[in-house]
């Protein structure tokens, strides 16, 4: 997906996109705080204009890919069935315009070219354990496999902080065991001796407080005679205010020389202290984002995309469950969107099947009478629904934008160098901006970075 580049841009250029940003966000508004879930209780497609609902609707899952989501398939023409109103195409243009873009510097990450599911560039024990997302993130940015990756395969003296401790316990067996079988490996192959000593993981159990300083995370690994020692912060994925906890021991910590950052879970981001960091955007009229925008700000784009592409049947979800909480309104008024644990197969299931077993999960009697009627009437409209759901994710990069833009833009402010770059295969990681930071000029990061898949 198209976009603009972080490192093209001024620091005044970077403030003004943040004013463009909040400026789109809030003309947009109602569409990013829809609960998909509502599109009939709340008769979301009529709250579209009526030029957009002539352009949109009939469309299927691959021509919204393609025209409206900017995704074509392999080889595919774009070519619109009709003229779209201007409205909705300058949404579509600004929506790419003003998102960082995702593309990394190599198209098909290719590690995964003779085997999709295990790197080329991880020998056999580091992929033990690992799923392909993971065995990418780490070998390109090199929790629990990271911190493993970098102490035992890169020979780095590696601290990991984690607050669950059956987590820390689960990593110290990995690290036992990757050891065990780097031994064995040795042993068969030993012209691949690691040169130099082998260091496990240091595992520390604790939770890190984004609003206070934690002592354990800047203690030293080991009795140095050496003093000023350097500390590299990273976190792949930061969780929430976990990104927020690393950005200000970076500020705030002489021992910290350098900050490698991908967030996630911006909707765990708390309501005070974790959005926005910057003063600049939180002097911006419309700065506000909202649980459920940040929510949608952590959908796959490139994987939705794809689905489309594929038009399987698995894209009626969201029609099901918008049918659903039409019934659960019907029967009990004053419950709003509740969880219902996933059914499984749903492709599988008529509508009515899947209502009474959503009744269930949320303790209604699934016995009670339906409107079979009704449901088909919403079931037709199911490519209406991928459509709003679409649109909405059209729009959430921006929002993910706003979020990093506001932290590279609160480094800056603190007086120190930072920077944004697509790191992952967006396909395989959707979180795949790492935001880099040091206390001296950025270009020895950016080289390691920029040639690592070279």
């Amino acid at each position: 997906m198209p976009g603009v580049s972080a490192r093209g841009l001024s620091h005044e250029e970077r403030r003004q996109l943040a004013v463009n940003l909040t400026r789109v966000l809030t003309l947009y508004r109602s569409i990013l705080d829809a609960y998909i879930i509502e599109f009939f209780t709340d008769n979301l497609w009529g709250t579209l204009p009526c030029s957009w609902q002539e352009a949109l609707d009939g469309l299927n899952p691959p021509q919204l890919a393609t025209l409206l989501l900017g995704m074509p398939g392999e080889g595919e023409v774009v070519r619109y069935r009709s003229v779209w109103p201007l409205t909705l195409l300058a949404l579509k243009s600004t929506a790419y315009a003003l998102a960082f873009t995702r593309t990394p510097g190599f198209q098909t990450p290719s590690e995964f070219l003779e085997n999709p599911s295990q790197s080329s560039r991880l020998t056999a024990p580091f992929r033990k354990h690992v799923r392909p997302k993971k065995q990418h993130e780490i070998r390109r940015l090199g929790e629990g496999h990271l911190s493993r990756f970098m102490s035992l395969g890169l020979g780095l003296m590696v601290k990991s902080i984690e607050g669950d401790q059956r987590l820390v316990e689960r990593a110290q067996r990995l690290d036992q065991e990757l050891l065990q079988a780097l031994e064995k490996e040795e042993k068969r192959n030993p012209q691949v001796v690691q040169t130099g000593p082998r260091h496990s993981p240091h595992h520390v159990v604790r939770w890190v407080d984004p609003m206070a300083l934690c002592e354990e995370l800047l203690l030293p690994l080991e009795n140095s005679p050496q003093s000023g020692a350097r500390l590299l912060l990273t976190g792949l994925h930061a969780c929430g205010d976990l990104s927020v906890a690393l950005l200000r021991h970076f500020c705030c910590c002489p021992e910290v020389a350098a900050l490698a950052s991908v967030g996630c879970c911006y909707m765990k981001l708390s309501d005070a202290g974790g959005y926005p960091l910057s003063q600049w955007v939180a002097g911006l009229p419309g700065y506000e984002l909202p649980y459920r925008l940040r929510e949608g700000a952590c959908h796959a784009l490139e994987e939705y995309a794809e689905r489309l592409q594929k038009a399987g049947p698995g894209l009626r979800t969201h029609c099901y469950r918008a049918a659903l909480e039409t019934v659960i309104r019907h029967a009990r008024p004053e419950l709003r969107r509740p969880g219902v644990q996933g059914i499984p197969r749903v492709h599988e299931l008529k509508i009515e099947e899947y209502v009474q077993r959503g009744l269930q999960r949320v303790g209604l009697d699934p016995q009670l009478p339906l409107n079979l009627a009704a449901l088909r009437a919403h079931q037709a409209q199911e490519n209406r629904v991928v459509a709003f759901f679409s649109l909405a994710l059209l729009l959430a990069p921006l929002v993910e934008t706003l979020i990093l833009l506001d932290r590279l833009l609160y480094l800056q402010e603190q007086g120190f160098h930072a920077e944004l770059l697509p790191i992952f295969s967006p396909e395989l990681s959707p979180r795949n901006l790492v935001l880099v930071a040091t206390k001296r000029p950025l270009g020895e990061a950016f080289s390691v970075l920029e040639t690592e898949d070279s």
